[in-house]
């Protein structure tokens, strides 16, 4: 059994740079990792992803991306990244070491792991948003000749069969798995539902630009009217392409992608069904990106970054296929694969402390959980808007640490 006063869960970006504010009070710690550093990046996403953010706007507490400002990292330099950046705060991290179980203790915490046991006063859960791919019910319907997917299991379109493709969800991934196999020579159907309409490039300057100058990125989670709404909002329809190119549902039909309603569900017989409600929803993102462009607009004249070469700009509105099936028999073959971009659920299966929500969710404010001493770290708006981006880990480490240093504080004035 080893004793530390702090177990960090996770050796990504946000676990590292809990690593290194707690290094820099001098609070002995360990992250423990299942796999590799950044191990989530390496084993769970395809190979042509970039990062959404441009690099300028890619840091880690002292510790800034050395390349083209204006780049989206791919996947190999975003790994680079982030081990570099562990072995140079020399984070102490464990790695190939799963956490097993988590539970309370009479001096604080029992970490227990495949190697040993571990005794700490605090514990950060720092193992990231995304862990279960959600897929619904009804997909267990789906014709036996129909291969279905979870995003997470896909790495490029060389491993997909021939034929159809449907990708089910237009966020961030669902998008930019669409164009990229559609471009491999497949036809793909986008089945849309809520979305997040964004352009990548506003008024001259990268959209992310816009969002941190004005603030919306920092946006606090005790600032917003309904925090639960927003953690919930999906992720923007962005993708970090060299060329900067706008992704968004009129660039994929003009490509050739045939978009659809919401998956609604699947008969016994295997025939998808479809929601009516594709005009509502791109009536809506469209109406939600007008008023953020407004909005980004008062904010320009407001700091006097409103230039005469570079006007407001507001864009067509989505177009809507003219016909759009509410049926479509799966049998007939014309899809071969179905891609689940719907998103994750968390899982602790490890976490033996009474503290999950209804949905498996860590129950917590702003990051600090109902018990004492236990932290989590790099979910949806845990402290700020950023939260999930590689610049949030940071300001959300910062927030954290006074409140475990406080802690730890207490702990010893009672002892």
């Amino acid at each position: 059994m080893q004793r530390v006063a702090a177990v960090v869960i996770g050796a990504g970006q946000t676990g590292l740079a809990m690593s290194r504010y707690l290094s820099e009070r001098s609070i002995e710690h360990v992250v423990l990792e299942r796999g590799e550093v950044a191990n989530s990046w390496r084993k769970e996403r395809w190979d042509s992803l970039r990062l959404l953010t441009p690099n300028w706007l890619n840091r880690l507490p002292g510790y800034r991306y050395q390349g083209d400002p204006d780049g989206y990292m791919t996947m190999p330099e975003i790994v680079d990244y982030i081990a570099t950046y562990a072995d140079t705060i020399d984070a102490p991290v464990e790695s190939n070491t799963e956490v097993t179980s988590v539970q309370t203790a009479d001096d604080g915490f029992r970490i227990l792991t495949t190697d040993t046991e571990w005794r700490a006063k605090a514990v950060v859960i720092a193992s990231g948003p995304y862990h279960r791919p959600v897929v619904p019910a009804f997909a267990e319907a789906i014709p036996s000749t129909v291969r279905s997917l979870a995003a997470a299991d896909y790495r490029n379109p060389d491993q997909l069969e021939e034929g159809g493709v449907m990708v089910v969800g237009a966020a961030s991934t669902g998008v930019q798995l669409a164009g990229e196999i559609h471009q491999s020579g497949r036809p793909v159907t986008l089945a849309v539902g809520g979305h997040v309409r964004m352009p990548r490039v506003y008024r001259g300057r990268d959209i992310m630009w816009w969002l941190n100058a004005a603030g919306i990125l920092d946006e606090r989670y005790d600032e917003v009217d309904d925090i639960v709404r927003a953690r919930h909002v999906s992720s923007f329809q962005l993708v970090g392409s060299p060329a900067r190119l706008t992704v968004d549902l009129n660039y994929l039909q003009r490509i050739g992608v045939q978009l659809v309603g919401r998956l609604a569900g699947m008969t016994d017989d295997g025939i998808a069904q479809f929601s009516g409600s594709l005009p509502n929803q791109c009536a809506l993102a469209d109406l939600k990106l007008g008023r953020l462009l407004d909005a980004l607009d008062d904010w320009a004249i407001e700091h006097r970054v409103d230039t005469e070469t570079d006007p407001p700009e507001r864009f067509p509105p989505t177009n809507i296929p003219l016909v759009s099936p509410l049926l479509f028999p799966l049998r007939t073959g014309d899809i071969q694969t179905i891609i689940w971009a719907t998103g994750y659920r968390p899982e602790y299966p490890w976490l033996r402390i009474p503290v999950l929500d209804a949905k498996g969710a860590v129950r917590h404010v702003g990051g600090v959980t109902p018990v004492p001493g236990l932290y989590v770290m790099g979910t949806t708006f845990l402290r700020r808007r950023k939260s999930t981006l590689i610049v949030g880990a940071g300001d959300d480490a910062r927030d954290l640490i006074l409140h475990l240093c406080e802690y730890l504080g207490q702990l010893a004035k009672i002892r």
